[in-house]
């Protein structure tokens, strides 16, 4: 049976194997040896002061990229800010207009009512003038057909009345009255 590094015969006897070495020194002492090689070529090659200097820049980096942000930040507040105070002037322009439209809107109404009351008062006058003139014409045309009817009934009575016996005394009485000057 095997049991690790050691076998056991069947007398019960363990049998041991030696470790091999090099220069009086065993494989861990041989890694240890090395470790110590490569730590000490690190130290003469001045590693840790360069990764030092590395990491240094690498924390100036990053402090130059946080004051960045943080100047970024403030610039973006300060944006802030200002867009606020146009928000809130524009509100207040925004209301001003409409105050203003509002008013205006009232005024037109009232110049339209205005306006509507007297285009209304004007149509009346042209319509009242329109039957007054109507009335003018149409007395008119009454008299003027009564006047020639009137006319027409004369000359018929006249007409009827008169004859070439009754024309002469009167032609004659004007024909005397010619030779009389006034």
């Amino acid at each position: 049976m095997a049991e690790g590094n050691t076998l056991t015969a069947v007398t019960g006897t363990t049998e041991l194997h030696a470790e091999p070495t090099a220069l009086g020194l065993t494989a861990p002492a041989w890694v240890a040896l090395a470790m110590l090689v490569v730590i000490g070529i690190m130290l003469f090659a001045k590693v840790p002061a360069l990764i030092g200097r590395m990491l240094d820049g690498k924390i100036a980096t990053i402090r130059q990229q946080l004051d960045e942000a943080a100047a970024l930040r403030a610039e973006a507040e300060g944006l802030l800010a200002e867009a606020k105070k146009r928000d809130a002037a524009s509100a207040g322009d925004a209301k001003a207009i409409v105050e203003h439209a509002e008013q205006e809107a009232k005024a037109l109404i009232a110049k339209a009512q205005t306006d509507a009351a007297d285009l209304v008062a004007r149509r009346g006058q042209m319509a009242e003038d329109k039957i007054a003139a109507a009335e003018r014409t149409a007395l008119a045309e009454v008299r003027a057909k009564a006047a020639d009817a009137a006319t027409r009934a004369a000359a018929s009575i006249i007409a009827d009345t008169h004859g070439a016996g009754a024309d002469k005394p009167l032609v004659d009485k004007a024909i005397a009255g010619l030779g009389r000057l006034n």
